[in-house]
């Protein structure tokens, strides 16, 4: 799945599943743009993939402002030449019921997980038209699929991912721009390690595959939907969520 001479720009790169994949993206071949609002963490990264040959450049950022989204994909368009590859991965949760949920962590998880996805999506746009060929990768969950009590706004914005990328695959579709979308589903990262052993192991039960799924089984679901193998896959939901939700 070489993607040599590909560009990446990755959002949420600085932890978990974003920098799994944008280090996944580099070890095959790809440049790396690495976003998120930590610089300590993206240079960490940056400094990694730098060291094993490959290239990365940093953009920290806000992905809800519209500005500077604007202002580190053109900077990454004018270091790199180009961005071939875009990977929507930013994400936050703010877990309430319903009935306690106030408004501003609806807003905010809305905003992150899903406005960002069409900001930067409309950024690279013109790029991956003018050289006819793109792979926009949104990262969904399995919860915006099947729900998930205490996550009605997280749930939203995932499921809103979804229609998102299905859209985008029919408007880019006909320019050789594919969109897909890899829907996660336990995955152990630091959001998730706050849980308990017992919760863990309570919901490794419930995964036919008997255990809850690493950031590089993700990464490697990214990896192959950015590549050329992937070239006649388009408005696809892959699951990455070792059989917790099958059809």
């Amino acid at each position: 799945m070489s993607l040599s001479g590909r560009v990446a720009f990755v959002t949420g790169a600085s932890q978990g599943i974003g920098r799994a994949c944008a280090a996944r993206l580099a070890k095959e071949g790809a440049s790396v743009a690495l976003a998120a609002r930590s610089q300590e963490k993206l240079n960490e990264l940056a400094g990694e993939i730098t060291a094993g040959g490959g290239q990365a450049a940093t953009f920290a950022l806000d992905v809800t402002d519209e500005e500077q989204v604007r202002s580190a994909i053109k900077a990454a368009i004018a270091q790199f030449g180009k961005i071939d590859i875009l990977v929507n991965n930013a994400g936050i949760t703010r877990d309430q019921l319903i009935m306690r949920m106030k408004r501003a962590d609806w807003e905010a998880v809305l905003q992150t997980n899903l406005t960002s996805a069409y900001l930067c999506t409309q950024q690279v746009t013109s790029s991956m038209l003018k050289q006819r060929w793109g792979r926009i990768i949104n990262v969904a969950s399995v919860f915006g699929q099947m729900g998930q009590a205490g996550q009605a706004n997280y749930a939203a914005s995932k499921a809103g991912l979804i229609g998102l990328t299905m859209a985008v695959a029919r408007e880019l579709g006909s320019r050789n721009i594919t969109c897909n979308a890899v829907a996660p589903g336990f995955i152990e990262t630091a959001m998730t390690e706050v849980l308990g052993d017992e919760f863990k192991q309570s919901a490794a039960r419930q995964i036919p595959l008997g255990r809850v799924g690493t950031v590089d089984d993700v990464a490697s679901a990214v990896a192959f939907l950015a590549s050329d193998e992937a070239s006649y896959i388009t408005g696809h939901v892959l699951n990455v969520n070792g059989g917790m939700l099958m059809g």
